[in-house]
């Protein structure tokens, strides 16, 4: 069963091995090896994360989630070797439970398809440029209604 909680201070360092990994294994079928290098490059500031959810299943931290007041959903990472479970889902319903409004995002080449099948509508493709490196993503967005509820089989702790 997949667990959604809030984020705790002593999560970062997990949560950024986590995005380090799933980015380099994930979303390595869309973007080169010096686009992924230039992600996510291994050094992250620790203290300006800060998730609003994260996903474990028993013990394990299994992905994470974060959207601000505004409705910019920043994050939304999923380990590498527990892809496909629900558990992108699960962290969309959760940030999307409390919330009423248009939340917008800037995603992947490889997240573009999750974010379509649940609402999700390209405003623009764009170039975004790390470290003299373009990397494509697609600015998003969905009006949300606010009866939204987590998924079944999702516990929120």
């Amino acid at each position: 069963m997949i667990t959604i909680r809030p984020y705790q201070p002593e999560d970062c360092a997990t949560l950024a091995s986590l995005f380090y990994n799933t980015v380099h294994t994930v979303n390595a079928a869309d973007y080169s090896a010096e686009q992924l290098q230039v992600w996510a490059t291994g050094t992250i500031d620790l203290a300006a994360w800060n998730a609003a959810f994260l996903a474990h299943i028993t013990t394990t931290i299994v992905g994470f989630a974060d959207r601000t007041h505004s409705g910019y959903l920043d994050r939304l990472f999923v380990h590498h070797q527990y892809q496909r479970m629900g558990i992108a889902t699960a962290l969309c319903d959760a940030l999307e439970a409390d919330f009423s409004g248009t939340i917008t995002t800037q995603a992947s080449i490889t997240a573009k398809p999750f974010f379509e099948q649940r609402g999700y509508r390209v405003l623009c493709s764009q170039q975004v440029e790390r470290q003299g490196i373009f990397l494509t993503n697609y600015r998003m967005k969905k009006h949300i209604l606010p009866e939204k509820s987590p998924q079944n089989g999702v516990t929120l702790s």
